[in-house]
């Protein structure tokens, strides 16, 4: 019975949602290729998050989107629900292609970021390797 007034109240203003919603989140992406040519979009759901607050880096076929969503004043108030996630955020995306971070390019509309990461264009050159004797 305790387990189950837990999972009940377990969001209740008073009951670790201070604590649970200081510690961040991971907002919701969408990963897909499309495009002539190639490239990787993420899509980010950013709502409500302040773009100066928005770092974006890409490492190899790492991307990292970090930022922080401000936590909503509380004072005086009495919440039934709380499903806007807030605090900080750091969301890395494991991309399955070699991009050029060079030409990347980022925008927002309507709280979604769109990243757009050119895939390196890929070379069809072999090499045969000599083996020597030692």
């Amino acid at each position: 019975m305790r387990r189950e007034m837990d999972q009940l109240f377990g969001d209740w203003p008073g009951r670790g949602l201070v604590g649970a919603r200081s510690s961040g989140f991971s907002p919701k992406i969408d990963l897909y290729y499309c495009g002539e040519p190639q490239r990787a979009v993420v899509k980010v759901d950013l709502a409500g998050v302040e773009l100066g607050e928005v770092t974006i880096e890409v490492s190899g076929r790492e991307l990292a989107i970090s930022g922080e969503r401000a936590l909503q004043e509380t004072e005086g108030r009495v919440y039934q629900q709380v499903e806007i996630d807030s605090g900080p955020f750091r969301r890395i995306v494991e991309l399955q292609a070699d991009v050029d971070a060079e030409r990347a390019k980022a925008t927002y509309e309507d709280g979604v970021l769109r990243i757009e990461l050119p895939l390196r264009e890929q070379t069809d050159t072999a090499r045969r390797v000599p083996i020597d004797r030692e």
